[in-house]
């Protein structure tokens, strides 16, 4: 076979140089084909990036994840950490008009203000005002410390919209089902005029097809980078041996793991959802998709993020998987016990051959289906006869699967929070975590967000599995690609504009 596979690197080697010399990168999202031109504020993950590459806030994100200025070309925090101090770059809009720090005023408070209602709304609740200082110096001042806090203003929601135009770094236009984005000339964003900027300048062409259609386009050459993949597809990119070292995977954070959204019956008490939590052996679930350094958790907050005072700690850890697994099959069968109707017959369940029948919603996927025999088979262990639901709407138990937008256990909170979801919240909770947001002690801040997370910990609206799982397939030639916490990967960089 190594004559055949001699003979064929030649016209390897020509299809890629005719790749890199057609001026375009293909990208493909895993999704939607309608998910790249979404408007509004609740986007998909392809219509984030998009959005991102049209219409830049302050700051933006680099290909590792990093804060680098956008429409802001420096800032300063002050030393309390409660004042942003933003020099806007001085250019003119493509309506013609000067940018200014009041068009940026006017700009970000629109934005807040669509906000409102929303999670991001909820963690942009540090923000006192917004004040446009000189003709090109914007302040934000916060009601306390946000580490974070430029990285959510990073965030696609947080784009500028000036002059009815859109603010770059890249314009857009459709053609059928592609999102053709294009760089825009340094002059147009504030920089320096480059003679012959565009000549070595790419065109990125992007869709968003099913997991198997990208996977399939990429292994024939289609597209040069895959992004959006989670776990429900993730077996699909095990292609074998010809693309080890193209499926990238990111160390993501966020939720992953399993919504209580029908408290009723055995579920409407709250040890008996913690009998869910209890009986899990997190590593096991995930063991057969071979992921090297993920991180399991009993927390609702990531463990290790930045103020962790490492007074909040995994659950359980005194005892042993079968202690834990004993104690939630008693709790299972008291209820059986209490409640005959709920029980179903079952060959699953020991002595009296009946278990408790409950429901779960998972994507589609051959992962979801890998991860949903994984559940099914461990609960089985303490009487749980766990089912598939077709439709989000019909189960008992839903996939949350969700990447943080900055790294502070305000974010986890902020997700339970009542004008959220009133079946997974608790007033106590949202009020501590607005103590948090009023202080100005950060000691103090962390004090109250570490007991809202002990007291919504308690009443179990969640079974936290661990990290995240998000995945991408990259082209030996496309360098401006990097993993990180965030599952960001902009699209600027990928056409090789100057900076």
């Amino acid at each position: 076979m190594r004559w055949l596979f001699l003979i064929l690197v030649p016209f390897l080697l020509a299809a890629c140089v005719e790749r890199q010399n057609d001026g375009v990168i293909d990208v493909v999202f895993i999704g939607d084909s309608e998910d790249p031109f979404e408007n509004g504020l609740r986007l998909s993950q392809t219509a984030q990036h998009i959005r991102a590459s049209t219409r830049q806030g302050l700051v933006s994100m680099a290909v590792g994840g990093e804060i680098v200025p956008a429409i802001a070309e420096r800032w300063i925090v002050t030393d309390d950490g409660v004042s942003y101090i933003f020099r806007v770059r001085e250019f003119d809009l493509r309506d013609g008009s000067r940018l200014t720090a009041q068009s940026v005023h006017q700009a970000l408070e629109a934005n807040i203000a669509a906000l409102e209602g929303t999670s991001m709304g909820l963690d942009l609740a540090k923000v006192r005002d917004i004040r446009a200082m000189t003709g090109r110096v914007i302040e934000i001042r916060l009601k306390s410390p946000m580490p974070g806090f430029l990285r959510l203003l990073a965030q696609p929601e947080m784009g500028l919209q000036l002059a009815q135009t859109s603010t770059g770094p890249m314009r857009f236009t459709r053609e059928e089902d592609a999102a053709v984005l294009d760089a825009l000339p340094p002059e147009v964003r504030g920089l320096p005029q480059q003679a012959d900027w565009a000549d070595e300048v790419l065109q990125v062409r992007l869709v968003a097809q099913d997991a198997e259609q990208a996977v399939d386009g990429f292994n024939n050459g289609s597209f040069e980078l895959v992004l959006g993949g989670t776990v429900a597809d993730l077996p699909l990119a095990d292609t074998g041996a010809l693309t080890r070292g193209t499926v990238r995977l990111d160390s993501a954070m966020g939720l992953f793991g399993l919504d209580i959204v029908r408290p009723t019956g055995f579920l409407g008490q709250t040890e008996n959802r913690e009998a869910l939590a209890l009986a899990l052996d997190r590593e096991a679930l995930i063991q057969p998709f071979n992921i090297a350094g993920w991180i399991p958790t009993t927390r609702l907050v990531a463990p290790g993020l930045p103020g962790d005072r490492g007074l909040v700690t995994e659950r359980w850890d005194d005892l042993e998987l079968e202690e834990r697994r004993a104690a939630a099959s008693a709790r299972v069968s008291r209820w059986l016990t209490a409640n005959p109707s709920e029980a179903r017959a079952s060959e699953n369940r020991g002595e009296n051959g009946t278990s408790l029948p409950l429901s779960v919603y998972l994507p589609e996927g051959p992962g979801s289906d890998i991860l949903f025999a994984g559940l099914r088979n461990q609960y089985s262990t303490i009487g749980v006869n766990l089912t598939r639901a077709r439709e989000p709407e019909q189960a008992d138990l839903r996939l949350r699967d969700r990447i943080a937008r900055f790294g502070g256990s305000r974010w986890f909170l902020n997700q339970f929070h009542c004008d959220l979801s009133e079946r997974q919240c608790s007033q106590d909770v949202d009020f501590l975590v607005q103590l948090a947001v009023e202080t100005s002690d950060p000691a103090e801040a962390a004090s109250y967000l570490e007991e809202a997370e002990t007291a919504l910990t308690a009443t179990n609206p969640f079974i936290p599995i661990g990290a995240p799982i998000r995945w991408s397939m990259v082209r030996a030639d496309v360098d401006a690609f990097s993993e990180n916490p965030w599952n960001v990967h902009p699209l600027f960089p990928l056409t090789r504009a100057p900076i």
